[in-house]
């Protein structure tokens, strides 16, 4: 059963990273612009001057962070950023949503438009100082994540109820067309974040259905953990062993939103993950 690892209500928390070398979880909210951390003595959070979404881990306290406008390096001991890249820094339509390190340290993020305009978002890999596009025309970018034997990428783009798998090169670029992995349209189910465990199979977070859904490696509906929170956004594993499941949620788009709705979630998952990849820069 689901219990509230944090008591603070997001308005669209998201990006939730269990750094191994803190043994801390830190999480998003987007829309006021923060970041936050929890570990065993307590919470903390920074303040941003544009949407922040999502993180790799570099080193012990140490982040890279995909903001509205750029890549940049978060120190938690300071709260200082350095910058690394810009992302859309031109495009004053879009922001910075899911992303996730893949197996060879690169960093995928995707973007998506701030009012989430059709097609206006991309996802990008940012890999030995380069920032790659991947792919374009994105409305909803979500659900990045990675097989754990190397051998392919998923995403979506939420409003298309797809998630699609790509088959990666040795150097963790694309080498196919994507296909489509998952089609939630006929259970009329929303996906949004995503992670992969130590066997292989795919946690979904799924918008507006209060659960994480977990499919096997052939894509077929395995079982859920409901969570309190009516919006779920994105899973990850965490915590000694790598088996409680950390969920966050959102209360945006819910008039009212309920007691629970917008707060960080933490369960036994019954299974391991993996560990998160180090950032390399």
């Amino acid at each position: 059963m689901a219990s509230v690892y944090s008591d603070t209500v997001c308005t669209l928390g998201e990006g939730p990273l269990w750094h191994p070398v803190d043994k801390a979880l830190y999480w998003f909210d987007i829309l006021q612009k923060r970041l936050y951390r929890r570990d065993d003595t307590g919470e903390t959070q920074w303040q941003f001057d544009e949407h922040v979404s999502a993180a790799g881990w570099i080193d012990a306290g140490q982040l890279l962070i995909a903001s509205e406008t750029c890549l940049s390096q978060f120190d938690a001991a300071t709260g200082e950023s350095t910058f690394l890249h810009p992302l859309e820094a031109d495009n004053p339509v879009t922001r910075s949503n899911d992303g996730r390190t893949d197996p060879w340290g690169g960093f995928w993020i995707g973007t998506m438009g701030l009012n989430k305009e059709s097609g206006a978002g991309a996802i990008y890999r940012y890999v030995d100082g380069a920032l790659h596009t991947l792919f374009d025309k994105i409305t909803i970018s979500n659900a990045i994540c990675f097989a754990q034997d190397r051998s392919c990428a998923y995403f979506t783009d939420t409003p298309t109820r797809k998630v699609m798998r790509v088959a990666l090169n040795d150097a963790g670029f694309p080498n196919a067309t994507p296909e489509v992995f998952i089609d939630m349209t006929r259970e009329e189910l929303n996906p949004d974040g995503a992670v992969v465990d130590a066997q292989g199979k795919l946690w979904v977070a799924q918008w507006g259905a209060g659960r994480v859904a977990c499919y096997g490696r052939d894509g077929e509906f395995e079982r859920a953990i409901a969570v309190p929170g009516v919006h779920t956004t994105c899973p990850a594993f965490g915590g000694d062993g790598l088996n409680t499941l950390f969920v966050t949620s959102a209360a945006a788009e819910l008039d009212p939103p309920g007691a629970s709705d917008g707060k960080t979630f933490s369960v036994p998952s019954g299974t391991t993950g993996q560990p998160e990849h180090q950032i390399r820069l």
